[in-house]
């Protein structure tokens, strides 16, 4: 009997929504050869730059987009904020900074605030392909302004879920948090519960297709993989969701993706 169960497990957790395993966390060694990485956030890095791009939204692809749940493209956004920075040699110039909640690896149920390079960014990627929102003028002032406040660290949960409700204050993922300091921007607040209000009455998640089985065995596997501040329908903020709250509200200058060879428009 236990054999069975133990068979039972495995299957189910390999069945569970694939981007929860992976794809929101700081990389160790690069997924992809590191020339290619390299090469290709400095092809982020310089389309940013030659629109004039003060901050912007970039999403990667950390998992293999053929496991993602339906409607999911991207795993892990971050802001990448035009500024001075120090080179590995020492140097000093101007460059993008992205500041990162990564799930911690030690501990899946938490998560930490952190500022790395481009390079680092795409280093967790599956597939150098990226997802990008540029925010209205008047609007990367204001998230320049939240950023470099206490505000942006205020707004950070440490309790991590994959799935995060993005209406409660239970648990945060990335875009949860991308998602929060939007609304503190746009709303000039840094009170969670006006936040939250705002999110619930402005800002439709993405769906996502969990079953009973699935949902009930989910924390057996990791417990990042909670679904309790959820109701009966599972939706969590996505680099896609957060795209079309902005494009509907007029807070989106442009909405685009890069891959090695093409820029398009979604």
């Amino acid at each position: 009997m236990s054999r069975f169960f133990t068979v039972l497990f495995f299957t189910l957790a390999a069945a569970l929504p694939s981007f929860a395993l992976a794809g929101s966390s700081e990389a160790g060694k690069p997924v992809l050869p590191t020339a290619e990485v390299s090469t290709f956030s400095n092809r982020v890095q310089q389309d940013l730059a030659s629109r004039g791009v003060h901050v912007a939204i970039v999403a990667r692809m950390g998992r293999d987009p053929k496991v993602l749940p339906r409607g999911v493209q991207y795993t892990h956004v971050s802001f990448w904020v035009y500024s001075q920075i120090t080179r590995a040699n020492g140097s000093t110039g101007r460059g993008y900074q992205v500041y990162n909640l990564y799930q911690d690896a030690g501990n899946k149920m938490r998560s930490n605030l952190v500022q790395d390079s481009p390079a680092d960014f795409f280093a967790g990627a599956h597939r150098l392909d990226a997802g990008v929102i540029i925010p209205d003028v008047r609007l990367q002032k204001k998230l320049l302004k939240v950023i470099a406040s206490p505000t942006y660290a205020a707004l950070h949960n440490v309790k991590y879920s994959v799935l995060a409700n993005p209406n409660t204050t239970q648990f945060q993922n990335c875009t949860e948090h991308t998602l929060d300091v939007v609304m503190a921007s746009v709303y000039g607040t840094n009170n969670v519960s006006q936040i939250k209000a705002n999110i619930l009455a402005h800002f439709q998640p993405q769906k996502i297709q969990v079953g009973g089985l699935k949902r009930l065995l989910a924390p057996v596997a990791s417990q990042a993989l909670t679904t309790s501040d959820h109701d009966a329908m599972v939706a969590t903020a996505t680099f896609g969701s957060i795209a079309q709250f902005m494009r509907e509200n007029k807070l989106a200058s442009q909405v685009y993706r890069v891959t090695p060879d093409k820029v398009f428009r979604f």
